[in-house]
């Protein structure tokens, strides 16, 4: 299998993966350069494929890379998650996938039609399933979460991805809508069952910036 790891550099990331005779698959427009004998592939769909991608919004153009080097995909300011596979399937936030190696099966999960709606995730979200590793984008450092016949309830869009023995939906923060609005929180997604979520509460940014002020504080003698 493809072996994939992030590169950390003036503050930017880049997702580097090694290809020993085997196959990477990307999101589209994810090429920075690549060493070595490489070969690309980009399959046009069918007509099949190409209304499924019109009806679920799917990027359909997710090109292959096959041979042995090293593949390099394009930085970013906000960062990477490398989650490896063992015969799971994750559903995954709309616009987490970037690349996976050639044995993962990449394909689409259908929301409830009003969480997909008021949540942001649209009807129709990735889902990837098989054995391999996965690489998700984040904004931030990412929190693994495992739930024991249990509910988490995540305010924003900061869980990338989540096991599909979870059961998702996006709802009010309280029963009464003056409530939610009033308490600042007003719509919540909430997760049950058991199962893993992975959460990107704080950007990279923030982090950097507490790093810098806690090692500008003045020293204490205790």
């Amino acid at each position: 299998m493809a072996i994939f790891e992030v590169i950390e550099k003036e503050g930017l990331r880049l997702v580097k993966a090694i290809l020993q005779n085997e196959t990477v698959r990307t999101e589209s427009g994810a090429l920075y350069y690549m060493r070595g004998n490489i070969t690309m592939q980009s399959k046009t769909p069918s007509a099949g494929g190409f209304l499924k991608s019109l009806a679920t919004g799917e990027n359909i153009f997710r090109p292959t890379y096959t041979g042995t080097g090293e593949l390099y995909l394009e930085p970013s300011l906000s960062g990477f998650h490398i989650m490896e596979l063992n015969g799971t399937e994750w559903i995954l936030d709309s616009g987490a996938y970037w690349a996976s190696d050639g044995n993962v099966e990449v394909g689409v999960e259908r929301n409830k039609l009003l969480s997909g709606l008021i949540g942001g995730e649209g009807l129709f979200q990735t889902k990837v399933k098989g054995r391999g590793q996965v690489v998700m984008m984040a904004q931030g450092p990412v929190e693994v979460v495992q739930l024991q016949n249990d509910r988490l309830v995540v305010d924003g869009n900061f869980a990338i991805a989540r096991t599909n023995t979870l059961n998702y939906r996006v709802e009010k923060a309280t029963k009464s809508i003056l409530g939610s609005m009033t308490s600042g929180e007003f719509l919540v997604s909430t997760f049950e069952g058991t199962g893993t979520i992975l959460l990107a509460p704080v950007p990279y940014w923030q982090v950097k910036l507490l790093r810098e002020i806690t090692a500008a504080m003045p020293k204490t003698s205790g």
